[in-house]
């Protein structure tokens, strides 16, 4: 579902012009109200724990949280996470330019209390105070042929990233080949080690092959797919399916409580990789799978 915000009141062509207060109501969106998709995977989550159960009382205090952030258009999450953006442009965009614009939005957006000051030098440990640094928010650039431009933003929080992590098959210790039986393999060790420490239940974001910058950088934009899709490819279909499957099987539940869910979805994607190098990297998604979208054509901003 998409919602017209307002028209840029310009002459002008509008891919030129300050999108900032823009971006600002995009991170508003993600840090504020989770997608409709993750909801109802989270209720019907709900609904299959046992009545009473630890699990069930923990997904039952994220569903208010949901609603409260949503009502209040307050965080849902104390961590409000790495902005992770991903710009699709024409030819012709200055991409420097809406680079500029989005550090400014994250700034804005630090003062208005939709993201958390999180921007910390790693040298000497000092916050920036805004959410702008030394490549930060996570800026990528892809230019297209279809007309206006599309920003797709992920606010990737720290404990389900400590719990992302990167395999190289084959895997003796696990007896995982460079199959996909091995990328099965490695997914629930990945999921077994992480416990409830990723915020569970998560999502899950699966790249196959590429190189360790690529595969990890792959493995992240799968999140942005809706958690109740499925693969094109049937070989994937099928592995998301016995991943989901077996992953709740592991009885890690909801915030490492124990139940049903530990997964709400698996996400696979692959990349080309060279003979020598077989990598499986698992992005790990908490609850607070915070996505949203911005389309930009001619006057018209919409939102997803």
């Amino acid at each position: 579902m998409t919602l017209t915000l307002f028209r840029i009141a310009s002459e002008k062509d509008s891919l030129m012009q300050d999108l900032t207060e823009a971006f600002v109501e995009l991170i508003r969106r993600a840090s504020t109200q989770l997608p409709a998709d993750m909801e109802r995977a989270l209720r019907k989550a709900r609904d299959q724990e046992e009545p009473g159960s630890a699990a069930q009382k923990a997904l039952d205090t994220i569903l208010k949280n949901v609603e409260m952030s949503r009502a209040r258009s307050s965080a849902i999450c104390q961590d409000t996470g790495t902005p992770i953006f991903t710009i699709h442009y024409p030819l012709g965009v200055s991409t420097r330019a809406l680079a500029d614009q989005i550090r400014r939005a994250c700034a804005i957006a630090t003062e208005r209390s939709f993201l958390r000051p999180n921007a910390v030098d790693s040298l000497t440990g000092k916050n920036s105070g805004n959410n702008t640094g030394v490549d930060f928010p996570t800026v990528h650039f892809e230019e297209w042929d279809e007309e206006g431009i599309k920003v797709d933003l992920i606010l990737k929080g720290g404990g389900c990233e400590n719990v992302s992590t990167q395999y190289e098959l084959p895997n003796s210790e696990l007896g995982a080949g460079r199959d996909l039986e091995g990328v099965r393999r490695v997914v629930l060790d990945a999921v077994h080690k992480a416990q409830g420490l990723g915020c569970s239940p998560g999502v899950l974001g699966i790249a196959i092959g590429g190189d360790r910058g690529t595969s990890y950088l792959k493995s992240k934009q799968l999140l942005l797919r809706p958690v109740d899709d499925a693969n094109e490819q049937p070989e994937l279909a099928a592995l998301e399916q016995r991943l989901l499957e077996e992953t709740n099987q592991l009885g890690i539940g909801p915030m490492g409580f124990g139940g049903k869910t530990t997964v709400l979805g698996v996400k696979i994607g692959t990349l080309h990789r060279l003979p020598a190098s077989f990598f499986v990297s698992v992005a790990y998604m908490c609850w607070a799978n915070r996505r949203a979208s911005m389309r930009v054509i001619g006057q018209e901003i919409t939102y997803a």
